[in-house]
């Protein structure tokens, strides 16, 4: 369940993300399907490349205060972006660098916010009132 609600909250952002900047489009019959897979593939290159760059970057991390980590998570954002387009054949498509700098901070917000509203007590998702 959990996951399940993680997913949807990655969605939504991915759809805030596509709607607010002009360098994010999203092609395809059933747009829902391409912020699913989106999703997915965002959530993977989170899990697995990002802290591999985080590791790697570790002392420009510091050295800029923790600054740096808006552009492992812009990496991070068109990674997972052509991984979706080019490799999946998923009509997720991020034009430039400034584009997934802007779409990565944009799905970090909406995340945040969405999930400031849930909250996770014995393995539960419960809303908060």
């Amino acid at each position: 369940m959990k996951l399940l609600v993680r997913w949807v909250v990655s969605g939504l952002a991915l759809f805030a993300a596509a709607y607010l900047v002009p360098g994010i489009h999203v092609e395809g019959q059933n747009a829902w399907i391409v912020y699913a897979a989106m999703a997915a593939i965002l959530g993977l290159v989170n899990a697995v490349v990002r802290p591999i760059l985080k590791l790697l970057s570790c002392p420009l991390i510091l050295l800029t205060l923790g600054v740096f980590i808006l552009v492992i998570n812009a990496v991070s954002f068109w990674l997972a972006s052509s991984i979706a387009q080019n490799w999946l054949r998923v009509g997720f498509i991020v034009d430039d660098f400034w584009s997934a700098v802007l779409g990565s901070l944009i799905v970090s917000v909406v995340s945040i916010f969405f999930n400031l509203f849930i909250r996770e007590e014995d393995g539960h998702i419960e809303k908060i009132e």
